[in-house]
């Protein structure tokens, strides 16, 4: 066979190799790609005005009687025993845990709540998990990190630190509208019908923006 032969015997091969896989790909349904994690924002966008992101979330809240998940966000952090009560009625399932320092920006601590525990046990849990997490960032980390990491973890070895900044909560219309009405509670963010936590990507506001949700000042010395 010449050379030129053998060229296009291959040529023909390649042909139905790629039509066969064309048509082996044809019978298969195409499967439904899954949620992507953190694709549904919960706070403000960055940059955003505070009062215009307060103003249109009523208009996100669920219908009456339809439960959603929602970022209740606080005015200040608050201690374990002052959170639970202004999320009373609801299901909670994600804690968002900071240490407020002056001046100083420090972790956003992400810690989901375990089910069927009661709520002041679960967030003492998750209270300790996030002082393992910043004390681990403390020995990994050098200088000025470490110096703002062990600091956080010392706060967050204390029961009675304001470190819940943000609840995720699960409840229906009238709980979300009974919890935004409560004196600790600065904004109710809720997310669409049916999302899951896992599709939440959270960015709740702080209390130290009050005209834009623009990063803090980072200038100030974390407490030795």
């Amino acid at each position: 066979m010449t050379g030129r032969a053998r060229a296009g015997v291959l040529a023909a091969c390649a042909v139905v190799v790629l039509l066969a896989a064309w048509y082996a790909g044809a019978q298969v349904p195409a499967s439904v790609p899954a949620p992507v994690t953190g694709s549904v924002r919960l706070g403000p966008e960055p940059g955003e005005e505070v009062a215009a992101y307060l103003q249109r979330l009523p208009a996100e809240l669920p219908a009456p009687g339809t439960a959603a998940l929602a970022l209740v966000q606080f005015t200040a952090e608050l201690p374990a025993s002052a959170a639970v009560p202004a999320v009373a009625g609801t299901t909670p399932v994600t804690a968002v845990l900071r240490v407020p320092m002056p001046r100083v920006q420090t972790a956003l601590r992400f810690q989901p709540l375990e089910q069927g525990m009661p709520v002041p046990a679960a967030l003492d849990a998750a209270r300790r998990r996030a002082q393992e997490q910043a004390a681990a960032d403390a020995q990994r980390q050098a200088g000025r990190a470490a110096d703002v990491a062990a600091a956080e973890a010392m706060a967050l070895a204390d029961p009675a630190t304001p470190c819940v900044l943000a609840l995720v909560v699960q409840a229906e219309r009238a709980g979300l509208d009974a919890m935004a009405a409560r004196p600790d509670v600065r904004a109710v963010h809720a997310a669409p019908t049916g999302v899951t936590a896992r599709e939440l990507a959270l960015s709740p506001l702080l209390p130290e923006q009050v005209e834009h949700a623009d990063p803090l000042p980072d200038d100030g010395q974390p407490p030795s």
